[in-house]
């Protein structure tokens, strides 16, 4: 049993190996300059091993991908007697700006990548899936799940926020337009605007 967690752990750590290599290459150039050989000879491994865990580079890079679209979400804050929705919320915007700001390059690179999946249905899918997930968190820290699955338009709502959340977060840790300070006034104004006003009268029409 302790021999085959040993080669499990093995397994694991050579294609978390294979990941973090990719990522940083095809962060630096464009997906056509990046080969499976120069990524297997930058991870410490062979081709063949690289194959067999990813199959072909579009594999990996899908892989990749998807990797770098999920930077661990901020656990949803436990409800307090007493706390507020924006205080809940507030909590929530703190950490999920901690978490970029130490986590930047990665961000922004998968958001550079997210904004070239038109053309592309499996980098869509991704893309589409780690919005959802974030509308599912946003639901949980504000109430809003069995709301959100009861109106579509409230959780195309909350896309439209995650959007601007990405759109905001870009403006501040590439282009410097915004301090994190100001990310966050804008972030918590704007979901509280929309809980507190738009998505009642929005329910209330449907």
């Amino acid at each position: 049993m302790g021999e085959r967690v040993r080669v499990r752990k093995d397994r694991d750590e050579r294609r978390e190996q294979i990941l973090v290599c990719a990522r940083e290459l095809f962060s630096e150039r464009p997906y056509e300059e990046v080969s499976n050989t120069e990524i297997a000879a930058v991870a410490g491994v062979s081709r063949g091993l690289l194959n067999h865990y990813f199959g072909t580079k579009r594999e990996l890079y899908l892989a990749v991908v998807e990797r770098m679209l999920h930077i661990p979400p901020v656990p949803v804050p436990a409800y307090e007697p007493g706390a507020s929705v924006r205080e809940r919320v507030t909590e929530s915007i703190t950490g999920w700006l901690e978490l970029l700001e130490r986590n930047a390059g990665t961000w922004l690179v998968a958001l550079d990548m997210a904004a070239g999946t038109a053309s592309d249905d499996d980098l869509a899918r991704l893309v589409d899936a780690a919005r959802e997930g974030a509308v599912d968190h946003i639901t949980e820290v504000v109430g809003l799940s069995r709301l959100a699955a009861e109106h579509p338009e409230v959780r195309s709502a909350l896309r439209g926020f995650s959007g601007m959340a990405e759109a905001a977060t870009r403006e501040w840790l590439r282009h410097g337009r915004l301090t994190r300070a100001q990310v966050h006034l804008l972030l918590e104004d704007t979901i509280m605007h929309l809980i507190e006003e738009t998505v009642p009268r929005m329910t209330a029409r449907g």
